[in-house]
């Protein structure tokens, strides 16, 4: 679907809450079920849309989440993206499509029923516009709803009642792919009104030679996973995406359970690619393409590429990721495990090797382990395991395993390979100890290197580094000449934040080096966030007025003292709940999470929670508390029409309090929580 600011409410329908995904995860709910963990391999439902299109996931862009509707959307800045596939190399790395979204037509048909295209957009016509993408060995992609009207406010026409005569108009222009939207739908069912487009197109390509890939984007509303393999090639299983983690994140899980419902020719969409809009950071896009091409998801690019740093290319061009999405067995990958927050989500693909991601959906970096054989590799006496974003080979007897930074993703491909012992030894290297620091005051942390294959690391050195000023002094040996097979090196490091450093998150590096038998130089790098963060005062005080460790929100920042405004910083009215107004607190969206330092002195949290007036639709929330990784406190479902609820929690002893809201299950955008007097007490 596409977002529109002024239609969103209206639109943004998902598929479940994330906790009720991931308790759905891993239950064994039969292998149709959407809540389903199938094995590795497990077969995919049988396409009946069978007519060679869309084999691999579709791989473009699409110009909505960077332009929107605004004037620079016209046929010079289409054709500007057809170059730069050319001219960046996108093209070469697979990427076909170059799709526009909504307003590029006129408001109104002509005399005879016809769509216009916008004259001031696209002076020249479509299809100029799509031969001049043909001719770059490119294919062009148009948008129309499955309404009366197209879902911008403009209300372009849409293609209800119009089908047959919009899709012979697309062929004719040499459109090769149609995004079929869901707005003004007249409540006409989802399944007559996306089966009598695909009649449509079927008839225009036999009227024309033209085939057309057709994406249908009915937001997951009416589950099209269980009725869409003969109606198109890939439907949408969510609500929009918007460029921040929480969203990226729900719309992930949500999309996670539905890999039996995959495969050649029909795909499950969790939207568009968000990577290099700015909302999240490069490690944060890492995990967001690692995750998209391991569940086998449409590749289409949402950023401007006009302006797209090195880095955001460096990323979209990845040919070993990519490969992971357009491998030709057509397999979406499967969770295998999904706890506290650490991921193990396993791809088979075409040659017998499985795409592993080890993926860490918290704030704080995490050791997460599988083994070949849980992936679905047979036995054997070593394993060559490839890292796709490092891009080389280490070998490992048996467990794949890594310390997975905050928000990362750490994706390798792993096969049975006779030909290990040529590969160097992987070694897994990581950080005991919660880097948390007061600014002057010392803590004591632990690296641990260990050797993962069936040879030995030599020449071990290992290092700490932290930001200017920082002191990191070992207390014990950074070096050995062997590491065998399964041992490890541990490193005792006395760190300290210097005195007058500001509370935030700082960069600590992580680096070890070793060498193989055969002499060859492997380094290894761990980059981990340390928080310096200031102690709670003693007594009782307003969470809206201490300083949070982190923040993530499904719609705008964290509000404090205010409601959330879903837009910029400051943008709410007052916290509201049953009538109520409330003057301190902190105003979230959800899916929402806020830290706070507590440093092992504080008791309680307190708070009055629920939906906040300025939405009144049928949202509903669930408040939690969480006390150093362990709930302390929850609600049950709140709605919209309840008064706020007292909530107090036991937090005795934590060092970190986390605030969470989920949004209970509905998808609805109209979670907007409220943790009003929300007081810590230490």
């Amino acid at each position: 679907m596409t977002r529109h600011l002024h239609t969103r409410t209206v639109r943004r329908r998902a598929a479940g809450a994330v906790g009720a995904v991931v308790a759905g995860l891993l239950c064994a709910a039969g292998p149709a079920a959407p809540g389903a963990v199938a094995a590795p391999g497990a077969r995919s439902v049988a396409p009946r849309l069978d007519d060679g299109l869309a084999r691999t996931p579709p791989m473009g862009f699409n110009n909505w989440n960077s332009t929107g509707c605004r004037a620079e959307f016209d046929q010079d800045m289409v054709k500007g993206i057809a170059d730069l596939f050319v001219e960046k190399g996108l093209r070469d790395a697979g990427y076909e499509y170059v799709n526009l979204d909504d307003c590029w037509a006129l408001p109104e048909r002509d005399a005879d029923g016809k769509l216009v295209p916008d004259p001031a957009r696209f002076p020249d016509g479509i299809a100029a516009v799509a031969d001049y993408v043909h001719a770059k060995g490119l294919k062009l992609g148009i948008y129309t709803s499955a309404g009366t009207k197209m879902c911008s406010s403009v209300g372009f026409p849409g293609a209800l009642g119009h089908e047959y005569s919009d899709a012979r108009q697309f062929a004719d222009w040499g459109v090769d792919y149609l995004k079929y939207d869901n707005c003004n739908n007249q409540g006409v069912d989802a399944k007559q009104r996306y089966t009598t487009m695909r009649d449509a197109l079927a008839d225009a390509t036999r009227a024309t030679g033209r085939p057309i890939v057709y994406s249908i984007c009915e937001w997951g509303q009416n589950k099209p996973w269980e009725w869409a393999a003969d109606v198109g090639h890939l439907w949408r299983t969510t609500g929009d995406i918007s460029d921040n983690w929480s969203s990226m994140l729900s719309i992930l899980k949500q999309n996670l359970p539905l890999a039996p419902y995959a495969g050649p020719g029909h795909w499950n969409d969790p939207d568009m690619l968000e990577v290099g809009n700015g909302g999240m950071t490069d490690t944060e896009y890492r995990s967001h393409f690692s995750m998209w091409s391991v569940m086998a998801a449409p590749l289409l690019i949402g950023s401007d590429l006009r302006t797209a740093s090195a880095a955001t290319l460096g990323i979209l061009g990845n040919e070993e990721v990519v490969a992971v999405d357009q491998d030709p067995l057509g397999r979406q990958g499967t969770v295998l495990s999904a706890e506290g927050g650490r991921w193990v989500v396993a791809k088979e693909m075409a040659d017998g090797s499985r795409a592993v991601a080890l993926f860490n959906e918290s704030g704080s970096a995490q050791r997460i382990s599988t083994s070949a054989r849980a992936v679905g590799l047979p036995a054997a006496s070593g394993y060559a395991l490839r890292d796709l974003w490092q891009h080389r080979t280490s070998h490992t007897a048996g467990t794949i395993a890594a310390t997975v930074p905050a928000h990362g993703t750490v994706l390798v491909r792993v096969s049975a390979d006779a030909r290990w012992a040529q590969y160097p030894p992987a070694v897994e290297l990581g950080l005991d100890g919660t880097p948390l620091f007061e600014a002057g005051r010392s803590v004591t942390l632990t690296s641990t290197l260990t050797d993962l294959g069936r040879t030995a690391a030599r020449d071990v050195s290992v290092t700490l580094d932290g930001p200017a000023g920082w002191r990191a002094r070992a207390l014990s040996p950074t070096g050995a000449d062997a590491v065998p097979p399964g041992r490890s090196l541990r490193t005792t490091w006395r760190v300290t934040a210097p005195a007058g450093t500001e509370s935030g998150s700082y960069g600590l590096t992580l680096r070890a080096v070793h060498r193989s038998a055969a002499g060859a130089r492997v380094e290894t790098v761990v980059p981990l966030a340390a928080s310096v963060v200031v102690a709670p005062p003693p007594g009782v005080s307003s969470l809206g007025d201490l300083p949070w460790m982190t923040a993530a929100n499904g719609w705008g920042p964290v509000e404090r003292n205010t409601s959330n405004g879903e837009s910029a910083a400051g943008d709410g009215g007052p916290l509201t709940i049953g009538g109520t107004v409330y003057a301190d607190g902190l105003g979230v969206h959800a899916e929402s999470s806020v830290e706070f330092y507590t440093g092992g002195a504080c008791e309680t949290v307190t708070a009055d929670v629920g939906v906040d007036d300025e939405k009144s639709t049928n949202g509903t929330v669930t408040f939690e508390v969480w006390a150093d990784g362990t709930e302390a406190a929850s609600t049950g479902v709140l709605d919209t029409t309840m008064p706020a609820q007292p909530l107090s929690a036991d937090v005795t002893g934590a060092e970190v309090i986390r605030l969470t809201v989920t949004d209970a299950g509905d998808g609805i955008d109209s979670d907007h929580a409220d943790w009003a007097n929300a007081t810590l007490t230490c």
